[in-house]
């Protein structure tokens, strides 16, 4: 065991001390070793009283080592409980008589064993042993001047009584209560944390008395009486008397007094539940505090110090703090004599701890709670508390009184500065007296103030605490304050301290506000105003409130005087600014000192904080953020911290505008926070800046100056936030909307121009936002009950679309400014354009609104009217109900009709057509009715209903039908419209009209049924036409004059109108030209849906008489449309045929009628009729050929005749004039080749094309019909007759002629168009005209004689050539079989065409004909034409299997040599006369020859080889008289050259003859000895036997002069010889 160790060591020690003087002791201690042996534990050492002893005895030889190890020996065993109780005694005195050594270590010793004592279970608890223990202490503490024993005497003494009082607890049962052993609470950095530590320290010190707390005990336990005794004791010393329980005569008084102000601050229960304590703390105690608190007392002739006042004031304050409520008059007696000390002449510092004191009480919230309740709210008693705050108060105003007042504020402004830091703020150690008063003063009113900041800390404190217990309601709730609101405790006291106290704390708070700069003393006066005004506003105390809004409003924005002026006006100058620069005008300058911004923020938290209770004070705060709002968007406004003199280009906007910044987000937060407000408080907002608003309107009516401007910006202001109070409360805007809308359409009406385009403006961003918001466009959300949520829902939304769109339509009929309106119309354009889909329940509201802007005579107006209903057509049609698809038409048709802007009736026109394209939707339904049961089937009978209307399984359909029939009326109503339209005098609107009709006809006509189609035609169509028609006929045909645009020479200048439409008679024809237009396309989509309609017919009949009238009578244009008309009916369904016969003939028959007519139908307008006509007719005939009969083909064969003859007649002079073809006649041509009978009227093939031959220049003399041609013609021929007796009978005009009318010109243009026509046509009938058109065109190609300049002739022989060339096969007898064809006529035609070319080639080809000196292109291409003729001759035809006569076949070769034979034929005199092209035709021809005769071909038939034969025949002996002639030319002209064409042929010939090979057949017939023919047979060398006929001739010309002749000849010899086969013999063989 540690303990018997250190006990043994302690005793060996005394006995090594006490061996030589004290042997008894040494003896002792040997003794108490052995007996310390046997000991194990503490309670073994307590039972043996030797040890004890021994250390006792150890003590009492006083010798000071002794001592010293006897009293720690004697610690040890008591610290450990090895000292029985019985022994206490003994050691008391012990200590007793060692208090009396001198030593310092023995009394220090003592003291420390006294302290044991009283800490262990030897505690004294007899009087005596008490006694005696305390008078030990107190006598170390009176005798002895060492500073450490008295300062541990004192200390063992303090600690004692602390034991002995926690021994009166603890035997009592009292509650602990002790929370510290000091008895002010220090203090934190800000009067706000002062308060919540002294709050918590209070609520637990108070929980813990009540807890323990009960009825008051008058009796005392034996350890309670001990206390009791040393409590008057001590209350007796401090009173300077003796005490005479302790036996001590004298004690310190403040030592006294310290214990008494422990023993009350830190054991309140014994004081609050003993009665005996409590009359000890009543009569004894506040009886010595009373008395010490007096002023001039001198106690004994001692002055009183000031740490006795101190401790006297901090005891009077522990008694007031704790034990207020049952000392009730004597703590009013204790703050009365405080507050009289406050202004009474006592010393500085005497006053400052008298702040302190109320400092203290001010700042703990359970304290001045209680002091309140107990005085100031008890009748009996004064009103101490608004004493002592009129006391803090006071000391607060005597700053302005005072010399050095500006020193002293910049010292109070110190300490808050230096204690929101958290450091103590301290005076220089070399101050001056001057300066330790200053701050002496300075501290006072620190303490002041902040005593005042308590008190209002504690009222916000205890106003929350009622709201938190339910007796107050919120600020972020609305309250409305009844009869028994206030009945609660807190809330009264609140209540009754605000009422008492918040004059005084405003008037104190707002003069050091007005006089301070520093940054923290603001900041916390700052945040007294909030605390305060927000109790107040949760109280519901309304003139504190606005009391204290108004002061603090003071100090948000002060307009500078003039020498602040002047010294801003200093700093932001320049000293080098040049005098041109603009001056800032100095009373717009305004300074936001940090202290306004300060301000301003907590004007910010109050508001953010009582927004649900400002109610009627929003004004105040309503007004200075009206002007902050003017200074942040002031170019002159700034802040203290750049309102230098720094120059301009120097400083940071960001720094600038940082505090501006960060008040406008606080500025827009407040307003956004509204949606947090309930209903009630966001009405008193709005009332206020409705009232902000009126009054800045009231001045500015009459006001021009600066300051009007000013209003007009606060205007603004209520404006801005009056949208985004509605913008933060969209979720309830219904209840606000009346009351923000209101006063937008009361500032529309203002006369100030700026004032309602703001009222404008505002109206416009409300309204979108309200219509943008979530809860329009959305399905209302489902519930249990989902009906009731729906309906819910949709009333609500009803009700708020109503009202939003109402105020519009209100405004804009009340208004009596023009501007009003079109503003009032463009927030109307805004709203639909982006929130239109989302209405429903506003549409009628709109289209009248609409509807009446459509009558108005302002074009602006009307305009914007009119883009609202073309946004409403484009992207609304969709959201509008059913029931107001009527009324948009009508609107519509309004906008359509009106005279105000062309373009927006023109456009209105255009949405017609838009709308009808939505309504034709539905008529969908009805198309689906019609596949079902027809369109005569639909059954409108209502079937058997039941309870609800309409049978369950037809519900659906019968929906549909109605459906159906809203939509045809609404269909009907859009014609309607259009038909008055059509009537308009201005030709632009009636145009687009009729346009926009059959556009809609057109595009929805498939879904209209019968019943609406023939209302449509009879009802809409016909009229029209007839309309139009009439209106045409009837104009007016004076020409107008143009817009006048202005003067030039005092004279009118006008717009230049076109010539087509100048007068109102050519501009209803225009519209006649659109419905003629209009009804071609609808015969082109619907005709035979048109044409199914009863009585169809007759509208058909008189569509023909309008079309007649129309091409005799009327323009150009509407001639053209109505045939075009007709046309479009036939030609678009024939084709496909499904279109009646009696159709088509009535066209036919109108175009014949035009035709017969033609001696009263001339002039241009007739001719471009009668080439439509024309035109149509081709395109008529091609589109419906298999619907042509006989006479229909003949009827039109006949029209075309009649429009060839009259073109002709009248038009002789054209080609003269123009050079070219008549437009009728090129017409005429042009439809030709498409003319083409079909194969069931083949035989009107060879009416046709005789018909046409008819118009080539007639032959000399008809040739005769020879056997065979008869029967095959005699179809061809009656046809004819028939066509010529249909023309004679058709023909109502007598002045054409029945002779044969012709044109060159046309002659040339027909020829190619006959040639395609007779390739076309079928074998039998192109074989029967074959002859005619061979005649025909011989006749055309002699022309070449008369004009060989002309273009007939050319014409001719290409078609000539085309047809012999292309249709080769007409003469091969492949077909003979096939075509049925005798051979006399088969002769004959060959004898035609060898006609042909005999006496074309040789008459009219390689010769010098004469001619008007053509260019050599044109000569270049008659001699390809002669080329092209002879390869077509020699090349195809000769070559082909045809069936010519061989006399045929001879003709034609002989022709071949006559061209040519002109080379060698002529002189040799005017060979060198003879043109190059003569020369090269002949040389054509010679080629022909030798081509004909050689073998190189593949295909060699009977033909071929005739051919050859003939031909090997008549070349041989041409090339004898071409070499004969050669050979005697050049004897005769000697030593002269040979002419180069005849040289030329001569070279040509012998290099032909080189090249050319025959074949054996044609070998056979050459002139050679039989044995001869036999050899080369057998020898196959026959192929060039031709060259045996001519060897003599050769042999005769190589003596020639011409070495090229020579060469040549030289070639063919070897040749012969090669033939003969002598190259192989020779004279060594």
């Amino acid at each position: 065991m540690a303990l018997v160790a250190a006990l043994e060591a302690d005793l060996r020690a005394l006995s090594a001390e006490a061996r030589r003087r004290y042997p008894a002791v040494k003896d002792g201690a040997e003794h108490a070793i052995l007996k310390l042996r046997s000991s194990s534990s503490a309670r073994d050492l307590s039972s043996n009283e030797d040890i004890l002893r021994i250390f006792l005895m150890a003590c009492g030889v006083r010798n000071t080592k002794l001592s010293v190890l006897g009293l720690s020996c004697l610690q040890k065993l008591i610290s450990h409980d090895a000292v029985e109780p019985s022994s206490l005694k003994e050691i008391l005195d012990t200590l007793k008589d060692h208090s009396e050594m001198a030593e310092e270590n023995i009394q220090l010793k003592t003291l420390q064993t006294i302290l044991i004592i009283f800490q262990s279970r030897l505690h004294p608890e007899t009087e005596d042993n008490m006694v005696l223990g305390l008078s030990i202490c107190l006598r170390l503490l009176d005798n002895n001047r060492l500073p450490s024993v008295y300062n541990t005497a004192a200390a063992t003494f303090r600690q004692a009584v602390a034991m002995i009082f926690d021994q009166v607890v603890s035997a009592e049962s009292l509650p602990m209560s002790k929370f510290g052993s000091s008895s002010q609470t220090a203090r934190t950095g800000s009067v706000t944390g002062d308060l919540s530590q002294n709050i918590n320290s209070s609520e637990s010190l108070e929980k813990d008395v009540i807890s323990g707390r009960s009825t008051m005990r008058d009796t005392l336990s034996e350890t309670g009486k001990l206390g009791l005794r040393l409590l008057e004791d001590l209350t007796a010393s401090a009173a300077g008397g003796s005490a005479a329980w302790l036996h001590v005569t004298s004690l310190p008084r403040t030592f006294s007094l310290e214990l008494i102000e422990f023993v009350l601050s830190n054991y309140i229960s014994v004081f609050k539940i003993l009665l005996p304590y409590e009359q000890v703390l009543r009569h004894q105690i506040c009886s010595l505090l009373m008395t010490s608190l007096r002023t001039s007392s001198e106690l004994e002739g001692e002055m009183v110090e000031p740490y006795f006042r101190r401790l006297v004031l901090r005891s009077v304050a522990h008694i007031i703090r704790l034990y207020s409520s049952s000392l009730i008059t004597e703590c009013e007696v204790f703050l009365n004599m405080l507050v009289k000390a406050t202004f009474l002449d006592l010393p500085l510092w005497h006053r400052i701890l008298v702040l302190e004191i109320l400092r203290g009480f001010c700042v703990e919230a359970r304290t001045l709670r209680i002091l309140f309740q107990n005085f100031d709210m008890n009748p009996k008693n004064t009103n101490v508390v608004e004493s002592m705050v009129k006391a803090l108060a006071r000391v607060v105003s005597s700053i302005q009184f005072q010399e050095t007042s500006e020193e002293s504020l910049a010292a109070v402004a110190g300490m808050f500065s230096s204690k929101a830091k958290g450091i103590e703020w301290i005076l220089d150690n070399d101050a001056s007296s001057a300066a330790v008063l200053v701050a002496s003063e300075a501290h006072a009113i620190t303490l002041a103030i902040e005593g005042l900041l308590g008190v209002v800390f504690t009222v916000a404190t205890l106003t929350d605490e009622a709201v938190d217990i339910g007796e107050l309601e919120s600020p972020r709730y609305e309250h409305h304050p009844t009869s028994d609101y206030y009945t609660g405790k807190t809330s009264h006291l609140c209540i009754s301290m605000v009422d008492s106290l918040w004059l005084t704390i405003l008037d104190a708070f707002s003069l050091i506000l007005s006089r301070s700069q520093g940054e923290a003393i603001v900041l916390e006066i700052l945040k007294g105003y909030q605390a305060f005004t927000q109790a107040c506003g949760v109280l519901h105390a309304v003139e504190p409130l606005n009391s204290f809004l108004a002061s603090l409003c003071k100090f948000t924005i002060v307009l500078p005087t003039d020498a602040e002026r002047k010294s801003f006006s200093s700093l932001v100058q320049s000293p080098v600014s040049k005098r041109s620069e603009v001056q800032v005008d100095q009373k717009d300058v305004i300074v936001l000192t940090p202290k306004n911004v300060q301000a301003l923020r907590t004007l910010f938290n109050i508001a953010h904080r009582l927004h649900n209770v400002l109610g009627p004070s929003w004004v105040l705060v309503l007004e200075t953020l009206a002007a902050l709002d003017r200074v942040i968007h002031s170019p002159h406004s700034t802040t203290q911290e750049i309102a230098t003199a720094v120059p301009k280009l120097t400083r940071e906007p960001s720094r600038q505008y940082a505090d501006f910044s960060i008040l406008s987000s606080l500025n827009s937060q407040l307003f956004e926070s509204s949606a947090l407000m309930h209903v009630s408080a966001v009405k008193s907002l709005l009332s206020a800046l409705h009232m902000l608003s009126h009054q800045s309107m009231t001045e500015t009516s009459g006001s021009v100056s600066s300051a009007a401007s000013k209003k007009i910006g606060s205007i603004n202001f209520s404006v801005d936030r009056m949208i985004s109070v509605l913008v933060n409360n969209l979720h309830r805007v219904e209840l606000l909307w009346d009351q923000v809308v209101g006063h937008f359409l009361e500032l529309a009406e203002h006369s100030n121009q700026n004032l309602r385009n703001l009222a404008l403006d505002a109206l416009d961003q409300s309204i979108s936002a309200v219509l943008s918001s979530e809860q329009f466009g959305e399905y209302p959300p489902r519930s249990r009950d989902a009906t009731l949520d729906v309906e819910s829902k949709s009333t609500e939304l009803k009700s708020v679309e109503c009202a939003v769109l109402s105020s519009l339509k209100a405004l804009y009929f009340s208004a009596q400014k023009a501007d009003v309106r079109v503003g009032s119309l463009k927030i109307l354009l805004h709203v639909l354009e982006r929130c239109g889909e989302k209405l429903y329940y506003s549409w009628p509201g709109i289209l009248e609104m609409l509807r009446s802007v459509a009558d108005a005579s302002e074009k602006d107006v009307a305009t914007l009217g009119f883009q609202s209903l073309r946004v409403i057509m484009s992207d609304g049609l969709s959201t509008l109900p059913a029931d107001c698809l009527h009324v948009c038409i009508d609107v519509t048709g309004a906008y359509s009709a009106q005279k105000t802007d062309l373009n927006i009736s023109l456009t209105a026109i255009g949405l017609l057509w838009t709308l009808t394209d939505f309504v034709a939707k539905g008529l969908h339904h009805e198309s689906l009715m019609e596949k079902g049961s027809g369109f005569n089937n639909v059954d409108t009978t209502p079937q058997q209903t039941n309870a609800e209307g309409v049978e369950d399984s037809d519900k659906p359909d019968y929906e549909a039908r109605i459906q159906v029939v809203n939509h045809e009326k609404l269909l009907f109503l859009v014609f309607s419209l259009i038909q008055k339209l059509v009537d308009d005098e201005r030709p632009e609107v009636r145009n687009s009209a009729v346009r926009t009709f059959f556009q809609i006809l057109g595009s929805h006509g498939n879904k209209l049924s019968k019943k609406m189609w023939e209302d449509c035609l009879w009802n809409y169509i016909f009229p029209m036409l007839d309309g139009a028609s009439h209106k045409a006929a009837t104009s007016s045909k004076d020409e107008w004059q143009g817009k006048e645009i202005g003067t030039r020479g005092g004279k009118a200048v006008h717009m230049l109108i076109h010539h087509s439409r100048n007068t109102a008679q050519k501009q209803w024809d225009e519209t006649f030209v659109l419905v003629l237009g209009g009804i071609a396309r609808l015969f082109r989509s619907y005709f035979p849906l048109l044409e199914s309609l009863p009585n169809f017919w007759s509208g058909w009949e008189s569509l023909l008489a309008f079309v007649k009238n129309s091409i005799f009578n009327g323009s150009k244009e509407v001639s053209l449309a109505a045939i075009n008309c007709l046309q479009t009916a036939v030609v678009s369904h024939c084709v496909k045929g499904n279109l009646q016969l009696r159709y088509l003939n009535s066209v036919m028959d109108v175009y014949e009628l035009v035709f017969q007519k033609s001696s009263s139908y001339t002039g241009d307008t007739a001719s471009k009729v009668k080439q439509e006509i024309l035109h149509g007719l081709g395109e008529l005939y091609v589109q419906s050929l298999q619907m042509f009969d006989d006479k229909m083909y003949m009827q039109l064969l006949g029209i075309i005749d009649l429009a060839i003859k009259q073109a002709i007649i009248s038009s002789e002079n054209f080609e003269t004039e123009f050079g070219h073809v008549p437009p009728v006649l090129r017409h005429v041509l042009e439809i030709l080749p498409s003319l083409g009978p079909p194969e069931h009227l083949s035989s009107m093939w060879l009416i046709l094309l005789r018909e046409f031959l008819h118009y080539l220049p007639r032959v000399d003399s008809a040739l005769p019909n020879e056997e065979g041609e008869t029967e095959q013609s005699t179809i061809g021929h009656r046809a004819s007759s028939e066509v010529s007796k249909h023309k004679a009978n058709s023909s109502s005009d007598k002045t054409i002629p029945t002779t044969r009318i012709t044109s060159k010109m046309f002659a040339e243009k027909l020829i190619p168009a006959l040639v395609e026509l007779l390739l076309r046509a079928p074998a039998v009938e192109k074989y029967i005209l074959f002859g005619e058109v061979i005649q025909n065109l011989r006749r055309c190609m002699m022309t070449r004689r008369d004009n060989p300049d002309g273009s007939l002739w050319k014409v001719a022989a290409e078609g000539f050539n085309r047809l012999l060339v292309e249709d080769v096969k007409i003469c091969s007898v492949g077909d003979d079989t096939d075509l049925k064809i005798s051979k006399t006529a088969r002769v004959r035609i060959w004898k035609e065409i060898g006609d042909v070319y005999e006496i074309f080639l040789v008459g009219y080809c390689g010769r010098a004909l004469s001619s008007n000196s053509l260019p050599a292109a044109a000569l270049k291409a008659n001699e390809n034409l002669e080329m092209a003729l002879l390869d077509g001759l020699g090349d195809i035809i000769l070559k082909s299997t045809v069936d010519a006569p061989r006399e045929v076949l001879e003709r034609l070769v002989l022709t071949l040599d006559r061209c040519a034979s002109r080379t060698c034929s002529l002189p040799i005199e005017t060979v060198e006369l003879m043109p190059a092209h003569c020369s090269r035709f002949s040389l054509k021809c010679l080629q022909k020859l030798f081509s004909l005769s050689s073998s190189e071909t593949e295909n060699w038939h009977t033909t071929r080889a005739e051919v050859s034969r003939i031909s090997i025949i008549t070349l041989m002996e041409r090339c004898e008289s071409i070499l004969s002639k050669f050979l005697s030319d050049e004897n005769n002209l000697d030593n002269r050259p040979i002419p180069t064409a005849r040289l030329e042929e001569i070279i040509f010939a012998l290099q032909e003859l080189d090249r050319l090979t025959i074949h054996p057949e044609a070998a056979s017939v050459l002139p050679l000895q039989p044995y001869l023919k036999t050899i080369l047979r057998e020898d196959n060398r026959d192929t060039r036997s031709h060259l045996l006929v001519l060897f003599p001739s050769l042999c005769e010309i190589v003596l020639s002069r011409e070495t090229r002749v020579r060469e040549l000849v030289q070639v063919l010899l070897r040749a012969v010889a090669t033939e003969l086969g002598l190259e192989k013999v020779s004279l060594s063989s």
